[in-house]
């Protein structure tokens, strides 16, 4: 699949095609690599690439199960608009994953996720999960994602956290350069309304390090999205 996918072109005609669309493009191709690589199929006498198509057409969702009839029933966020269920699942609650890395730099963005993840929260009529993980190898790369901010912006008396009693072992940059910073340890929280003596009005989007190193970053509009070490930033709340 690699091979067909680089010599055919494909690729390389996504990654020169403008703005998000393409880019998105280039990502789902690499994690078709990586299913074909972690596919493994029955002993019979199809062919293996016959298997995998027949259960990517099964995992798309569209003959999951006949009408009321008890399922897990897959869908996108966006495909979920409408609809509810008695308990819900919202895989995947990292940082540049949900909100994803392309959407978090710009407050209209990051907004956009965050109506989305409300959609997904107001789904469940009485139960929901939200699970993330601690590492996870997506485009053929191994990453250590934070929790989602979504996650961390829900009240902690309405959460009830469950871990399993595996150990993920992080590279030893992770510590000092990717830790993010929980609103109990920050003198602001996700979202706030800040001003700066020099850039203005902005809106907080992220923390991250602890400690003096610490730092926020600020979508300032008009001035875009900085990254402020927070000792020295001088924001007032609005």
């Amino acid at each position: 699949m690699d091979l067909v996918i680089r010599d055919s072109g494909l690729l390389e005609f996504h990654k020169n095609e403008k703005g998000e669309r393409g880019e998105t493009r280039v990502e789902n191709l690499q994690e078709l690599v990586n299913a074909c690589r972690s596919f493994e199929g029955a002993e019979d006498d199809r062919a293996p690439l016959e298997e995998f198509l027949d259960n990517a057409a099964l995992d798309a969702g569209d003959t999951q199960a006949e009408e009321y009839q008890d399922a897990v029933q897959m869908m996108t966020l966006h495909s979920a608009k409408g609809l509810e269920f008695p308990m819900v699942f919202l895989v995947g609650m990292e940082e540049n994953l949900f909100p994803h890395r392309m959407s978090a730099d710009t407050s209209e963005g990051l907004e956009e996720e965050r109506r989305l993840c409300y959609v997904g929260i107001t789904r469940a009529m009485s139960k929901l999960t939200l699970t993330y993980a601690e590492s996870r190898r997506l485009y053929g790369n191994e990453t250590f994602n934070a929790v989602s901010r979504f996650v961390r912006e829900i009240p902690q008396h309405l959460i009830q956290e469950v871990r399993l009693k595996s150990t993920i072992v992080r590279p030893a940059t992770f510590y000092s350069s990717a830790t993010t910073q929980t609103e109990s340890d920050m003198p602001y929280r996700l979202g706030q309304q800040v001003r700066h003596p020099i850039f203005g009005e902005g809106t907080i989007l992220q923390f991250e390090g602890r400690g003096p190193s610490s730092r926020v970053q600020v979508n300032f509009g008009r001035e875009g999205t900085k990254w402020l070490v927070v000792q020295y930033a001088k924001l007032e709340g609005v």
